[in-house]
């Protein structure tokens, strides 16, 4: 009979449920629970397993490049992060605002570990995210322009609550990534969030654009809403390189 409500449990996708009847079948046949409690128990633990489901889900969807976390970011003067300030944006309130958030420094200050750990804590708070290259999305969006998957392509983009975008500009824009950019920020202005991490300031995103109606629709709608850090500091991986030496 046992076995039987086990294997129901399974049949209705109610694995939490089913793993924990089966465990305390196991291990504690005869502890003493009221039926409430026992059902109460048995929810509590289908829950859990479905949001850890769900963010693990979430994660693997994310495409990050690294684990990043929250708790793992240093905070000191050297570097520039102002400790509040970070953990105001780690709250992700500024997904609820749909605000942006603007990460500039010189290669290997951490620009994109603490994009990701904001992306990772997206996740565990419940919001769809997506991780990308810059210039790799941009070559996937010509190709969708050519096999007539663009739409598509932006329409999935955009279903996400969190848009990171690394290593900005690190390749000369042409005109299908001009346009592709310009999309991308024009759907998602004030209805979701993006993040940029970039090696090159904000005050010369607009040349590195180019073409000044599409560099000015652009930065108008995602640097007047954005929160800025910019990194500072020796280079996080020449460090890192030199402590295993």
């Amino acid at each position: 009979m046992n076995n039987q409500t086990i294997e129901k449990l399974t049949q209705m996708r109610l694995h939490g449920m089913a793993q924990l009847h089966a465990q305390r079948l196991k291990e504690r046949p005869y502890e003493e629970l009221t039926a409430d409690e026992y059902l109460a128990l048995l929810t509590d633990h289908e829950w859990e397993h479905r949001q850890n489901a769900k963010t693990d889900r979430l994660l693997k969807q994310a495409g990050f490049r690294q684990r990043a976390s929250i708790s793992d970011v240093k905070h000191d003067s050297s570097r520039n992060l102002d400790r509040n300030m970070f953990n105001r944006l780690s709250a992700m309130d500024f997904l609820d605002r749909k605000e942006n958030i603007l990460l500039t420094g010189a290669s290997g200050v951490g620009k994109s570990y603490l994009a990701q750990a904001l992306g990772h804590q997206a996740c565990l708070l419940g919001h769809k995210v997506h991780y990308a290259i810059t210039s790799r999305l941009f070559g996937r969006l010509k190709l969708a322009k050519l096999d007539g998957t663009y739409l598509r392509e932006m329409k999935k983009l955009n279903s996400f609550s969190l848009l990171i975008l690394d290593d900005f500009g690190l390749q000369q824009f042409n005109q299908s990534a001009r346009e592709s950019l310009l999309d991308i920020i024009d759907d998602r202005h004030c209805r979701v969030s993006t993040i940029v991490a970039s090696q090159i300031p904000v005050s010369e995103w607009y040349h590195l654009i180019g073409e000044n109606t599409i560099a000015d629709a652009i930065l108008d709608r995602i640097v007047n809403s954005s929160h800025r850090i910019d990194l500072k500091g020796e280079s996080r991986r020449k460090n890192f390189m030199n402590s295993h030496e």
